[in-house]
């Protein structure tokens, strides 16, 4: 039997180092399904959105080094988007098929016809609209060489005609080529960087994700320099350990105390890897260094007084020689001092377990963070399940955390998960939903059930958007719109086969917890948790005070007198926190 072209793009895919395909089949992507079950050798994942599988992809390209989904004509590709946006800004490799309608009917508004490059060439790093057999091919793998090369996103138009038609004589590649080169700034700016480092007492070092490969170097600096090691979010589980004396928190939207007050205090900051988005939160009168492999990130968040290109690793271990060690550690053990009183205060909200249906959230994420495995994988949903996550999930032996925290989309831990599973079938993985989450893309909880994934899906259900809630009151505006009136979810995941408990009571949270992870196979935990749970960073404080009074007067001008009690009990609390 002669090969057709979606044989040839399964071949070319295995050469990649593809594993599985996540996708929904039908009509103009036949072709290639038909052509993964004759050759054999990939799994396809039949999940119930394409939005899904997209963040499946995702995270397992960024476990692996490379992903896959595929959609239909029309309405299915186009769920596609919202998971390649994050994988693309995440950095992961994903490799997407868009098929569509046949080339005689394109540029004729025929039924289920979408524009595939304008549609995707603003959530991609390579799009192109295949419209011959030999242009799908080269598409292919000028695709794969992209995603791997720039770390994102290739997209290819695949008519179902092409998807069918003859390939017996176009030439592949079977060889994929990924860079693996040795990248330091020059010898001369390597003196500079030494020489600065030398000639200033007070250091921080901020590390982001670009860091994750030299969790080493970056112990050996700090300790050179007696420099405090804040992180951002997605850097956060490679640094944020028990037994890390350098560890001074986040800084940035979830950040600490420690964390944003050790950037600013410091003489001299050195980013590495880290593309910090908020610039609020940096600081303008001390001397800011950024490192980074990709060129076009320095300084392009704010004020950056030099800027070297190179990987962290690479650069790190031929800067470390010309490095003199310092003596003076007082800046250090003034910042460790400052977070381990946070950190103390973070532990006084887990003594405290709440009350019946209000279940403190930090409270459930410490008994997580506790019991979960030394190298769980966790994934988390944009909004307070990351809140909690940031305070209380740590570093541990070989432990993961990722959520959408460059795209920040709702929906995002449980698909995530799925990926994480299929990829890393021999770790723990752990999904922190939100109940605004786990609604938007409920159907894909049988994906998990139908392969048997051993997935822990923990949902912190405060019947509202709290994010949503939060910002609002910050900004002086009474909440509306932000309620949620949940199903069971609990009852939901034992209809689809999944063994599930709903939780009310806070003296049950850790028995239920570690049944739940012990058992050998998917579960779901509905927990109850207190939805006027509150947590912002420094720099945020008083203008949150100041945007409670404001919410507060204009509710008792309404005559809302509960939603006042409710808001001032929030106010104390969290004023607790901040004193």
């Amino acid at each position: 039997m002669s090969k057709n072209v979606s044989d040839k793009i399964i071949e070319m895919l295995v050469n990649a180092g593809v594993k599985r395909i996540y996708a929904i089949t039908g009509d103009s992507l036949n072709p290639i399904n038909d052509a993964v079950r004759r050759d054999g050798r990939l799994q396809w994942v039949h999940v119930r959105h394409e939005e899904a599988a997209a963040y499946a992809a995702s995270m397992e390209a960024e476990l692996s080094g490379i992903g896959c989904c595929m959609g239909s004509s029309g309405p299915g590709h186009v769920h596609l988007i919202n998971g390649l946006y994050d994988a693309n800004r995440s950095g992961n490799p994903v490799i997407a098929i868009a098929s569509t309608v046949t080339t005689a009917n394109l540029g004729t508004d025929y039924f289920q016809e979408t524009n595939v490059t304008k549609l995707f060439d603003d959530c991609s790093k390579y799009c192109f609209m295949a419209n011959t057999p030999i242009q799908a091919i080269r598409a292919l793998q000028a695709g794969i060489q992209t995603a791997i090369s720039q770390r994102g996103v290739a997209v290819i138009g695949l008519p179902g005609d092409v998807a069918a038609a003859d390939a017996e004589d176009i030439f592949t590649s079977e060889i994929n080529y990924a860079a693996d080169s040795f990248l330091r700034p020059s010898t001369t700016q390597l003196d500079q960087l030494a020489s600065l480092l030398n000639s200033h007492k007070k250091i921080m070092l901020y590390c982001g994700y670009g860091s994750k490969d030299a969790i080493e170097e970056v112990m050996t600096l700090a300790k050179r320099l007696h420099a405090p090691i804040g992180y951002s979010f997605r850097g956060k589980i490679f640094f944020d350990k028990i037994d890390n004396e350098y560890a001074v928190g986040l800084n940035g939207l979830l950040g600490t105390k420690a964390g944003f007050q050790s950037m600013h205090d410091a003489e001299l900051v050195v980013m590495l890897g880290s593309d910090f988005p908020y610039s609020n939160f940096l600081p303008e009168k001390n001397i800011l260094i950024q490192i980074d492999h990709r060129p076009e990130h320095i300084g392009r968040r704010g004020k950056i007084d030099y800027g070297y290109c190179g990987n962290i690793k690479d650069t790190l271990q031929s800067l470390l020689p010309l490095i003199e060690k310092k003596d003076d550690d007082s800046f250090l053990k003034e910042m460790r001092h400052l977070h381990q009183k946070q950190e103390d205060v973070y532990e006084s909200y887990v003594s405290s377990k709440g009350s019946e249906d209000k279940i403190h959230p930090e409270y459930v994420a410490s008994l997580i963070n506790d019991h979960a495995s030394d190298d769980a994988i966790f994934t988390v949903d944009t909004g307070m399940s990351a809140v909690w996550a940031a305070k209380y999930i740590k570093g541990k032996r070989n432990r993961y955390l990722t959520g959408s925290f460059n795209h920040g989309s709702m929906a995002n831990a449980m698909p995530m998960s799925i990926g994480a599973a299929f990829t890393a079938p021999q770790r723990q993985v752990i999904a922190l939903c939100g109940d605004g989450g786990i609604s938007m893309l409920l159907g894909d909880l049988m994906t998990i059930s139908q392969y048997k994934l051993p997935v822990k899906v923990i949902v912190f259900n405060n019947r509202t958007l709290g994010m949503v809630k939060l910002e609002m009151e910050v900004a002086g505006i009474p909440p509306w719109q932000t309620d949620m009136d949940n199903p069971d979810f609990a009852k939901i995941a034992e209809a689809m086969r999944i063994k599930s408990w709903t939780v009310e009571n806070p003296n049950q949270v850790e028995s239920t917890l570690k049944e739940a992870f012990a058992y050998d196979g998917p579960v779901l935990v509905n927990i109850m948790t207190d939805p006027n749970a509150l947590a912002m960073p420094p720099k945020m404080e008083f203008a949150q005070m100041k945007g409670f009074a404001e919410t507060m007067g204009k509710l008792m001008i309404n005559g809302q007198t509960a939603e006042v009690l409710e808001m001032a009990k929030s106010s104390l609390k969290y004023l607790k926190e901040i004193l």
